[in-house]
Order: C-alpha cells, then structure tokens, then sequence
C-alpha cells in the first residue's frame, strides 16, 4: 500500500469526512498560494525538528501564513536546542521525504515515537489541508478529525501558542 493510500485508509477506518484535491508536486506554501490552494481552507505548514540529542521528534503543524518562532516552541515544549531534523530521520520516523511532511505521517510511525504540536490557532478549524503523505494532493477535512487521527495512533499531542508573525 503506497503511503498516501495507508493515510486515506486510516481516514476511511475511522470515519473521517475529507475532500483529496490532486494538484503538481507543491514543496511551499508559496507554491499552493499560485495553485490557488489557500483560498479554500487553511493550509498547514509542517515542521519536523529534533532535540539537542536527537532523542525527541516533534512534528510541529501551524497555520502555513504563519512562521514558527523556534525560541518560542523550545520554551513551550522544555526542550533545548531544537533543530530542523534530518532528512534520514524524517524517512525513518514518519517514511517521508521533504516536501512531503504532514500530521498524516503518524500512520508510517509505528512506535509513535513523534511528539505532534498543534498550534492553538488551528483549534476547531473545520478545513484544514496537509499532505496525504506525498506532496501532490491536499487532503481537506477538520481540525477535530485530524486530532483524532493522531491521537488515534498514539502520538503525544501538545497545544501550545507559537510566537508567529504573518508572512
């Protein structure tokens, strides 16, 4: 089963109600912007950063006009030194590539080994659009739902209240 297809499967297992919208590769949010795809929901930007020691994963979802303050997100979390993680972590933790980072990803994280961060701002949203696990198609569907997908799977959640700015 290809990764996008396990992640529309574990949305279909529980239930949840998504739109797919099939588009070119997109690796920015600047791209989705041209592909006129920030005009029918809330994009999520995906951040996939490591601790000092490289023992914690955070997968830290925010609004995609938004940009994370990292100072900020270390402080919320109690962790030092936060860092973007490698690509070779990302392919063993959430079997993914850059460009194709998602919360979606937790069903490739079979230990739930990835502490997700939600930003608060994303809190009842009922269109939110991440990767189905590869950069090619929006899935759209509630923040509630895809808080139930994560959770469902195991991963730690936290809400914390990112110091962003708009782009």
């Amino acid at each position: 089963m290809s990764d996008r297809s396990a992640a529309l499967a574990r949305l279909d297992a529980l239930g949840v109600a998504y739109e797919l919208t099939e588009h070119p590769a997109v690796f920015t949010i600047e791209e989705m912007e041209r592909l006129g795809l920030t005009n029918v929901g809330m994009v999520c930007k995906n951040l996939f950063l490591r601790d000092a020691k490289g023992r914690r994963h955070f997968l830290v979802v925010i609004p995609g006009n938004c940009r994370a303050d990292i100072k900020s997100i270390e402080a919320q979390l109690g962790s030092a030194r936060l860092s973007f993680a490698s690509a070779e972590r990302l392919k063993k933790h959430l079997g993914l590539t850059a460009g194709e980072v998602t919360p979606l990803g937790v069903v490739n994280d079979a230990d739930a080994a990835v502490e997700v961060v939600f930003d608060r701002s994303l809190e009842g949203n009922p269109r939110v659009g991440v990767h189905p696990n590869d950069n090619t198609a929006t899935v759209w569907l509630a923040f509630d739902d895809l808080l139930r997908v994560v959770r469902g799977n195991g991963n730690t959640v936290h809400f914390i209240t990112l110091a962003t700015d708009a782009t």
